[in-house]
């Protein structure tokens, strides 16, 4: 044989050698290329997503008194006073003073009984209590008045 004809020869031995090998898989029959990988704890787990809290929810805003729970009472004269105009005497609504439902609805009765029994003025507030510290901004409502 001349030297030609040894390297046809080769070149047909080693396509068919490597064609032996490519085609004998090692992938048995229980498996399949196209199957998902098993659910070990190891292997399934590092890149699925983690479960957290939504960040980006706001807190529920609660009244300042339920916050300190704090039941208002009529002879608590400067508490009651913070939720008074000191101009005109009236009583903030809810849109100012930020209070739930039952909490505004408990300042505006006991701010009438400490007006009946003499604890509070009706038409302004007391000069002892204009520099308390504010519990609010009554010139930032929560929402605008329906008059505006």
């Amino acid at each position: 044989m001349n030297l030609a004809a040894v390297i046809r020869n080769s070149g047909k031995l080693l396509r068919s050698i490597s064609y032996q090998v490519y085609s004998t898989s090692t992938i048995s029959s229980e498996q399949s290329v196209f199957s998902a990988p098993s659910n070990d704890s190891s292997v399934g787990r590092k890149d699925m997503p983690v479960e957290i809290e939504n960040p980006f929810v706001k807190e529920k805003p609660q009244c300042i008194l339920c916050k300190m729970n704090i039941t208002p009472d009529y002879k608590n004269v400067r508490l009651l006073s913070q939720f008074v105009s000191p101009y005109t005497g009236r009583v903030y609504g809810r849109h100012i003073t930020r209070l739930c439902k039952h909490k505004q609805e408990l300042v505006e009765k006991e701010i009438i009984k400490a007006q009946h029994a003499g604890f509070m003025p009706y038409i302004n507030k007391e000069p002892k209590f204009l520099k308390d510290p504010k519990l609010f901004n009554p010139e930032r409502p929560m929402r605008n008045h329906d008059y505006c």
